[in-house]
């Protein structure tokens, strides 16, 4: 993607189910399982560059001993910062000749961060953690998620009492959470003092009973959003739970030494050394538990429902090292190869294919298969027309046999220039040059030029860098292409685009209302959204595909390739999209689209579109 989104965190969990002594006789050290999270972390570090957090717990220590650690840290580097602390703390731990290092422990919880509603420093960084006295009440959280009624949980909370620090989802279902596990702790202490129990035999009863499908359903049963949630108790137990939805991704393993979960199937096959059949999704609405005594068992919290994972994943964001989503990508490139030939006029002779960024290289293996297939056609055709008695049967033979697709980088991303010293004009002059250009392949005013791209959200870095340094090379005709399609409505489950105005495809259709005298329809549609601000979410109908019903997908693809191409371009310019037919063709198992279709997978999603489109026509496009 041109101009990458801040999207979904990642999560890496790990409990070991043997004794540390087991891992340090059989691998050499105690710290098997903080090696197996720092792989994990870093084979899903596509998911998060702004920050990054580990937190352990150890089941052995005594009274007066720590047993929950935590290191948090901020920026690109933050994975390599915290384990470097983490390697200082063991270093001096040996050298003090301490009886346990650090971060040598039993339960282990990664993440990796992105921004996903604009909030971003170390107060926002997961892992969050609630302390107490009490270790089966101590709660450590993190997750990839965001939740579109933060509102209505923060009411819930305050007006039983609470008093959150900070306005975060993730510190208010910390609180949430925090509250249910504390009442499962005092239901347990009832129980068990009347059964005559005091002491550490109670308290010992009660960290080994506790009911984490009871402690989850509550607070559960007030989501909106989608979600992959991981919590540790102090006193050894762990869960993953998925929304019912199915939206966020999450994936597990586990053998007889060790329980492995991660947002993506590929980082535990590569950091596990597994067959690709031993690792497992886990099912929409459930949560897996493994408990103090290391038993694991999955428990369905809320009732799974229809089948809306994210697309997205599959697009861009998860590695293409996953061999389901390698296929896919491939095929999402395969899809167009039709529609780009009849944008070249079936001359592909004169055409060069290329992709950019690299994120975009599988679907532009896929879109060369297609186009090769396209070649084969063809020259089975002219073959089946040859006169075989003729002289030059043999030479005519080889010409066609010599077609193929011509495939050159032509785009190449050459340095993070520092557009921020300069202003207007010589800013947007430093930012044309972020990426450069090979010379000498096209031929001037005779060749066409064919570029994938795996996603086309907002268009600014095309106008300002892409289409004109390509147009650079004197090409005939560039043709941008988009394995996905069209990016028209804001998301609200873990990718940071919850503004209107900054997708292409909206500022396209806008502007076609204007040019076709419909404008009294953006009004309407504000009208529509502001009527229904004060109803129930689950009332709430997304009124902003309105703004697109008139036009085809042909005619906003025009628009948006007409807004990226300035006057002083010399190539014609067009953009062709992916379908969501197409979509759904290459990615069967993910149908979730609704920042494609603006069909929102919860009743969140679609009050919250309506409020961006309020906010972008009140002209507060920034609010979120």
């Amino acid at each position: 993607m041109l101009e990458p989104l801040k999207h979904e965190c990642g999560i890496a969990m790990i409990r070991l189910r043997k004794p540390i002594g087991h891992f340090k006789e059989k691998y050499g050290t105690p710290l098997y399982g903080l090696n197996k999270l720092y792989l994990l972390m870093e084979k899903q570090h596509n998911r998060g560059q702004e920050a990054a957090g580990v937190g352990c717990v150890t089941m052995t220590s005594q009274p007066g001993e720590e047993y929950v650690y935590r290191e948090r840290a901020i920026g690109s580097g933050a994975i390599d910062e915290i384990f470097g602390r983490i390697r200082s703390q063991i270093h001096e731990s040996l050298v003090n000749g301490e009886p346990r290092t650090p971060f040598e422990g039993e339960l282990y919880m990664g993440h990796l961060r992105y921004s996903t509603t604009g909030k971003s420093g170390m107060k926002y960084v997961h892992p969050f953690l609630r302390r107490n006295n009490w270790k089966s009440r101590n709660l450590m959280l993190c997750g990839n998620f965001n939740m579109t009624n933060v509102d209505e949980i923060f009411a819930d909370i305050v007006s039983r009492g609470q008093h959150p620090r900070v306005m975060s989802d993730t510190v208010i279902l910390l609180e949430q959470l925090g509250e249910s596990l504390d009442n499962e702790n005092q239901r347990l202490h009832r129980q068990y003092r009347a059964e005559g129990y005091t002491g550490e035999p109670l308290t010992d009863l009660m960290e080994g009973n506790l009911d984490f499908k009871r402690i989850l359903t509550g607070p559960a049963t007030t989501w909106d959003g989608g979600y992959a949630m991981c919590g540790i108790t102090g006193s050894g137990d762990l869960f993953v739970m998925r929304d019912p939805h199915g939206i966020r991704p999450a994936f597990y393993y586990c053998d007889d030494e060790i329980f492995v979960a991660a947002s993506e199937r590929a980082a535990i096959l590569t950091a596990m050394n597994v067959e690709l059949e031993q690792v497992e999704e886990l099912t929409p609405g459930a949560a897996i538990i493994v408990k103090k005594d290391a038993s694991v068992a999955i428990e369905q919290i809320l009732p799974e429902l229809d089948n809306r994972r994210c697309s997205f994943e599959r697009i861009y964001f998860s590695r293409g090292t996953d061999s389901d989503i390698y296929n896919e990508r491939k095929a999402l490139g395969r899809n167009l190869a039709q529609r780009i030939v009849d944008a070249v006029d079936g001359d592909i002779d004169h055409t060069i294919f290329s992709f950019i960024p690299n994120t975009a290289e599988v679907a532009y293996l896929g879109m060369l298969e297609g186009i090769g297939q396209i070649m084969v056609d063809q020259q089975a055709q002219a073959i089946a027309r040859l006169d075989a008695a003729a002289p030059d049967f043999e030479q005519q033979l080889r010409q066609i046999l010599e077609r193929k697709p011509r495939i050159e980088k032509i785009a190449n991303k050459d340095i993070k220039l520092r557009t921020f010293i300069a202003e207007g004009n010589q800013r947007n002059d430093l930012a044309a040059h972020v990426y450069d250009v090979t010379y000498g392949q096209v031929r001037p005013g005779v060749d066409n030029l064919v570029v994938i791209d795996d996603s086309i959200v907002r268009g600014t870095t095309l106008r300002q860098s892409i289409v004109r340094i390509l147009d650079r090379l004197n090409p005939k005709r560039i043709v941008i292409v988009s394995s996905s399609p069209q990016v028209r409505y804001p998301d609200y489950y873990g990718i940071d685009m919850s503004r209107m105005a900054e997708f292409c495809a909206f500022r396209a259709a806008v502007q076609l209302l204007h040019d076709t005298h419909q404008s009294h329809i953006i009004d309407e549609v504000y009208q529509l959204c502001k009527a229904q601000q004060d109803k129930p979410k689950e009332e709430i109908v997304n009124h902003v595909t309105r703004i697109y019903e008139p036009f085809t997908d042909e005619q906003i693809s025009r628009k948006i390739a007409d807004m990226i191409t300035d006057r002083d371009i010399r190539a014609e310019v067009q953009i062709i999209y992916q379908t969501l037919d197409g979509l759904h063709r290459s990615c069967p198992r993910t149908p979730g689209d609704w920042y494609f279709s603006g069909n929102y997978p919860t009743p969140g999603g679609n009050r919250m579109v309506n409020q961006a489109y309020i906010n972008w026509r009140e002209g507060n496009p920034n609010k979120r």
